[in-house]
């Protein structure tokens, strides 16, 4: 039977990370995917690499001071899938957020990226407002323009995971996890793969990285283990056949609390995202008609020249993922986005990874690894993450 240090289960942007961060620090490791890598949750992102400015809202600061830096470095180390990008605020004379709450939203946002050259922001002259083509221009008071950065998700997912497998890992698609017994010293795992054949192999640690489907696979763990309570909320987009902005739009929806982005995307208008609660947990997520409609309706609001009935007809395409967040009462919006490392005393072979963000996946990946050296004892590295360019 195969023996492996480290097994991840879940090949999204989490599961690639912590993939190529063991192997990069010597252990064995590898990776079953059940489907396509990057293929779920990582690949229908909003497509950015974010501080996420709206977190300072509900006074996520640490978080966001370290999703900006991760925005550095995947600047940096990947160049050709990371790009900083303009993103714009218009401020109108009925926002419920003034220019002096979003000056002082983005002063911050730029004293936590260290004042580093895309911690920038500026008030747009007046004269250069009518560049925002299409954008409704009655009440329009102010617009502010600041720096963050734009990826392909599925493309940086699979990046990740080809820099764990130059490292050694074993990158596996089309295997589904089937059983996890605890044993005393290692965990003695059963897949299936598309085949129908049947895989198996010890460990020293499982790493569960399912995204919204964690709890569904600690169901197959042996003794049993209990999950964390939690909440699955879907995020749907619509790519519009309509020309793209210049940069990104970053829109306070007129019907609730809640920002929604305007993203140039290969040629074309992607918008989104929604935040959805889902009563159970999903097999297949899609696009609500209701979503659909609060998309379209804001897109409407914003740029009047478009008619509801002529942006349907301009529907290229409708995505959604779900992410987990910690069970709680009300609306997803102001909840915490931290990720939650589950690290039971009972099973000291199985961890569990709830959330996970993809501007974020270096320090999950990190948490994790920190885990992993203290449960088997360290091992030679044999490359540093912090170099590693992905192409």
């Amino acid at each position: 039977m195969k023996q492996t240090d480290v097994l991840v289960v879940g090949g999204g942007i989490v599961g690639a990370g912590i993939a190529q961060a063991a192997a990069a620090a010597g252990y064995s490791v590898v990776l079953w995917e059940r489907g396509e890598l990057g293929g779920e949750t990582s690949a229908n992102s909003s497509k950015l690499i974010h501080g996420g400015l709206r977190y300072l809202e509900s006074g996520q600061v640490s978080l966001v001071k370290s999703c900006l830096a991760q925005r550095k470095q995947l600047l940096k180390l990947a160049p050709g899938l990371v790009e900083a990008v303009p993103f714009y605020i218009p401020v109108y004379k009925d926002s419920r957020r003034g220019a002096m709450t979003i000056a002082a939203g983005l002063g911050l946002y730029a004293m936590l990226a260290e004042l580093e050259p895309h911690g920038r922001f500026q008030r747009l002259p007046r004269s250069q407002w009518s560049s925002l083509e299409g954008l409704e221009q009655t009440n329009l008071k102010h617009v502010f323009q600041y720096w963050d950065a734009r990826t392909h998700d599925q493309r940086l997912t699979q990046a990740v995971a080809a820099s764990a497998e130059a490292l050694g890992a074993e990158i596996c698609e089309g295997i589904r996890c089937e059983s996890i017994y605890q044993g005393a010293r290692v965990c003695q795992v059963e897949g299936r793969d598309s085949e129908g054949k049947s895989r198996e192999l010890r460990t020293g640690m499982v790493i569960n990285a399912c995204g919204p489907w964690v709890n569904a696979l600690l169901e197959s763990v042996s003794p049993k283990l209990v999950g964390l309570p939690i909440d699955w909320v879907q995020g749907s987009h619509l790519l519009l056949d309509v020309p793209p902005p210049q940069g990104v739009l970053y829109l306070e929806s007129h019907l609730d609390e809640r920002v929604v982005f305007v993203i140039p995307w290969e040629g074309k208008t992607l918008l989104g995202t929604t935040e959805t609660l889902l009563r159970t947990e999903p097999q297949k997520p899609q696009m609500t008609e209701q979503e659909q409609d609060y998309l379209l309706a804001i897109y409407q609001h914003y740029f009047p020249a478009w008619q509801e009935s002529q942006l349907t007809e301009r529907i290229l395409r409708r995505f959604c993922g779900v992410r987990v967040l910690p069970k709680a009462n009300g609306s997803a919006f102001g909840r915490s986005r931290e990720t939650i490392i589950h690290d039971p005393g009972s099973h000291p072979g199985v961890i569990t990874v709830y959330g996970g963000k993809l501007t974020e996946y270096r320090v999950t990946s990190d948490q994790v690894l920190a885990i992993v050296r203290r449960r088997l004892g360290e091992r030679q590295a044999i490359a540093d993450v912090n170099e590693l360019a992905l192409t």
